[in-house]
């Protein structure tokens, strides 16, 4: 929104500069310097330069300014100028509700610019031959430093940015004595005004600005670069003791102390030197350095003893946590493990009392059903009961031989398969390999057939031991009982073995020991009985699968 009450001169010269073509504009913002310089009270004037921000005629002059210096009517005289109208103009105002823009962007940028004129003045100074030319270009040097400290002198926050502008240490770093000592008095001007900010810049920057003064003051023969360098020196030593140190660790003191020995007594330059050697001298500030030096140490003890107490306090608590946490979860742990081995010990007491429960019952039913049974059909209970258990031993038994003959096949199996391969392989080898495979696959194949042989016996000798087994059992079947038998029909059924007689005479009296015995005495019966009398059934079975002729 465009102020109310806006001075002629400017509203024209804003027209001016809108119809105006581009090589024209910078002469036109000329005619600024006879609005700023009328005598006008300080709110008047302050009204005059927020009119000239607000119809963007500053940023008119910041653009005149950074184009290319050959493009611009009236060369170094009108760019001196326009430096010294936008810093005027810069100084003083108050943008209104555009600060932010004018603080942070507009005038930083004015800064550098003017650090940019000042570089290209200084080239152009020492690329100059003719001694008019060169003083004319000196002249606009120093309007263009002027202006820049009078921009700096109204914001005093972009001297940071001035001092860490990569554009200022080479302006320092000039052998010419006259550009030199301007950008040092130009320096001296701005910590006058806050040294403070002198601190503030990167310590690369600060050393370097530190080693340009030393090395002037050192090796320049101008007594006017010495003396302004001295200046500095004094000034920045004694306006911060960080620099004074930095001084002192820069061991110039010996050369310093040289530089002094060559100098007359009582001028200016020696007496100025002679103070900064007394400043960077180890015996005036040992005391003070010592004392701080202790007071740094006591204040990092306490900083880090605080720390340290602080973060054992709160590691206490967790710490505390923690234990309780472990102790906790370690007590669950046992509790769970106990319980876990008493629920363990239940089910096997219980696990325990439903067996013997249960086979109590099973010989509580069967002797029910001894009782209920006719006498007559308790033999042919028992023969369906033989029958059974024989078919369940025979059905073990094949299925065991049948795997033990196929585990014993198995290596033939994998032997023959090795040899096939061998003698597929063998045909892509030499002669002598072919030889030497198809001996030992020869060899293996005799001990395959060899072995081969002796499991075909042992098999007929099975199979013979199984039809003299079933022929037996076709006689057993077919024999007449006891009371039939007539002359020497029971010696057929004797084995010619002694030891099987005479465990088959014992389990005969065991059986009708048991069969024999009163009800009430099978009742006491534990299971261990229960289990042997089991066993000795099976066993009697397997000897003795036949009986007596169904009736």
């Amino acid at each position: 929104m465009k102020p109310t009450g806006t001075d002629p001169r400017i509203l024209s010269l804003a027209a001016e500069v809108a119809k105006s073509p581009e090589q024209n504009v910078p002469v036109i913002l000329l005619k600024l310097k006879e609005i700023i310089n009328t005598p006008l009270g300080s709110s008047e004037l302050k009204k005059v330069k927020q009119d000239i921000y607000c119809y963007d005629l500053v940023q008119y002059c910041l653009l005149v300014l950074n184009q290319d210096c050959s493009r611009i009517q009236g060369g170094w005289t009108t760019i001196s100028q326009l430096t010294q109208i936008l810093s005027h103009c810069c100084v003083g105002l108050e943008p209104g509700e555009d600060d932010e823009e004018f603080y942070k962007e507009l005038l930083p940028s004015a800064a550098e610019i003017f650090l940019v004129l000042g570089r290209q003045l200084q080239t152009c100074f020492i690329n100059a031959t003719k001694s008019e030319e060169k003083g004319e270009l000196l002249h606009f040097f120093q309007i263009v430093t002027d202006s820049l400290f009078w921009l700096l002198g109204g914001h005093v926050q972009l001297i940071q940015n001035v001092l860490q502008s990569d554009h200022f240490l080479p302006l320092m770093q000039t052998d010419n004595v006259q550009i030199g000592s301007t950008v040092m008095s130009l320096l001296q001007n701005i910590l006058q005004i806050n040294s403070g900010d002198l601190l503030k810049i990167g310590g690369k920057t600060l050393h370097s600005i530190l080693d340009e003064l030393i090395f002037k003051l050192l090796s320049t023969t101008s007594t006017v670069i010495r003396s302004s360098a001295t200046k500095l020196l004094l000034l920045m030593a004694e306006s911060h003791q960080e620099i004074l140190i930095l001084l002192r660790l820069s061991s110039c003191h010996k050369e310093l102390r040289n530089l002094l020995n060559k100098q007359e007594n009582g001028t200016e330059f020696s007496q100025e030197l002679r103070q900064l050697i007394g400043l960077l001298s180890p015996k005036v500030y040992q005391e003070i350095e010592e004392q701080k030096v202790h007071q740094a140490a006591c204040l990092i003890q306490a900083y880090w003893k605080g720390f340290q107490t602080r973060k054992r306090l709160k590691k206490l608590p967790s710490a505390v946590v923690a234990l309780q946490r472990s102790f906790r979860a370690k007590r669950t742990k046992m509790l769970l493990k106990v319980n876990r081995q008493k629920e363990e010990e239940d089910l096997k007491l219980r696990s325990q009392l439903q067996r013997q429960r249960a086979m109590r019952i099973s010989r509580e039913l069967r002797l029910n059903m001894l009782e209920i049974v006719h006498p007559g059909q308790v033999e042919k209970f028992y023969k369906e009961l033989e029958e059974k258990s024989a078919l369940i031993i025979q059905k073990h038994w094949r299925g065991y031989r049948e795997r033990k003959n196929f585990h014993q096949q198995r290596p033939s199996l994998r032997e023959y398969k090795a040899a096939v391969t061998l003698q597929r392989a063998g045909s892509q080898m030499s002669d002598v390999a072919n030889r030497e495979l198809h001996a030992q696959a020869q060899e293996r194949l005799q001990h395959y057939f060899m072995g081969r042989v002796v499991e075909e016996r042992s098999q007929q000798h099975r199979d013979a031991l199984m039809a003299q087994i079933s022929t037996n059992i076709e006689q057993l079947m077919k024999a007449p009982t006891l009371k039939e038998a007539e002359g020497k029909e029971p010696e057929h059924f004797l084995s010619r073995s002694g030891p099987v007689a005479a465990k088959a005479k014992q389990a005969h009296f065991n059986t009708l020991k048991h069969i024999q015995a009163p009800w009430w005495k099978k009742l006491g019966e534990e299971l261990g009985d229960e289990i042997q009398h089991d066993e000795l059934s099976i066993e009697l079975g397997a000897l003795f699968t036949g009986g007596t002729k169904p009736p």
